[in-house]
């Protein structure tokens, strides 16, 4: 079964949903695939108090349906179901949709974002939007004059550990490696800043706590003569062991950088790809946040627009 569209958005989220407004106003009748996780990483955060228009702050689920609710406002065809592969050699563009239905598409917008990647440990679950985080900018205000813990040794972490800094009243960096991989000028940023500890040779065992998150189960030297288990009291624990963008299945259709991520033509959200558009997560590994991602899915739906213009389509 193939289905012809004007305007074909994958996956949803700030990106995807802002894309989708903004096609649906531009009558392109767009069809918008939830992909994996309807409403993206942001149905992962408990509140967010940082985007604009909500003052008193919000839940992330409750955010992403007010986004969902006003695509589907303007007409936007909002579906269920997950892009498992594509064909961008042609035009229009061909999208598999749970391996069954074909759509054929004149313009897609790839809002696919990208998943942090966790230590695997089971009290990451448990204690998700409960003190365990991967987004300092996103939740460090709740943890003001708190301690709190981030993981990992490259500029990601340093970086995160900085900011934490500015706002908790200790930071400890637990780093498995005896030395840290980032930049020389982020190394000696954490090792000059008197409120960050660096606890050099440590693995997460786990987290514990009665109603969230109250410390870590660590151990130093693991596997060698000297190990020793340590626990340490935190109030917060930052994963900065980076991201990986959900771009699998546009591997050999668009060009990216080395970690994965689609390249654009900035200021456009241009892929490689005539037609072919990417916004949010899925081509920023610098900002990841909503309202930066909303921006560049305002952009791509404007970029589509054009093009379907420009081609009477």
């Amino acid at each position: 079964m193939t289905k012809r569209v004007r305007c074909l958005i994958i996956g949803s989220g700030p990106a995807g949903y802002t894309a989708a407004i903004y096609a649906a106003r531009a009558n392109l009748s767009p069809v918008l695939y939830e992909g994996m996780q309807p409403g993206g990483q942001l149905t992962t955060t408990t509140e967010v108090e940082n985007y604009p228009g909500y003052p008193e702050g919000i839940t992330g689920t409750e955010m992403m349906d007010d986004f969902k609710k006003q695509a589907e406002r303007y007409g936007t065809q909002v579906v269920r179901g997950r892009a498992t592969s594509v064909d961008f050699s042609t035009s229009p563009k061909k999208v598999t949709i749970d391996n069954e239905e074909v759509i054929e598409a004149d313009t897609v917008i790839i809002s696919t974002g990208a998943t942090a990647k966790y230590l695997g440990i089971p009290d990451e679950t448990k204690y998700a939007g409960m003190g365990v985080s991967a987004c300092a900018t996103c939740d460090g205000f709740f943890y003001r004059n708190k301690t709190v813990a981030v993981v990992g040794g490259g500029d990601t972490a340093c970086e995160e550990a900085t900011y934490l800094s500015g706002l908790a009243s200790k930071v400890y960096m637990i780093v498995r490696k005896d030395h840290l991989r980032a930049s020389q000028i982020m190394q000696d940023r954490v090792m000059k800043n008197p409120k960050i500890e660096i606890l050099f040779e440590h693995n997460t065992l786990g987290l514990f706590g009665e109603n969230g998150v109250e410390g870590a189960h660590l151990v130093k030297r693991m596997g060698e003569a000297d190990e020793e288990k340590v626990d340490i009291k935190i109030d917060g624990f930052f994963l900065a062991i980076g991201h990986h963008p959900n771009t699998d299945i546009f591997k050999g259709q668009l060009e990216m950088d080395n970690e994965g991520y689609i390249t654009t033509q900035f200021p456009t959200t241009f892929t490689s790809v005539e037609g072919v558009y990417a916004a949010g997560d899925v081509a920023d590994s610098l900002y990841r946040q909503a309202i930066t991602s909303a921006g560049t899915g305002c952009r791509a739906a404007i970029d589509a627009e054009r093009y379907l213009s420009e081609h009477n389509l």
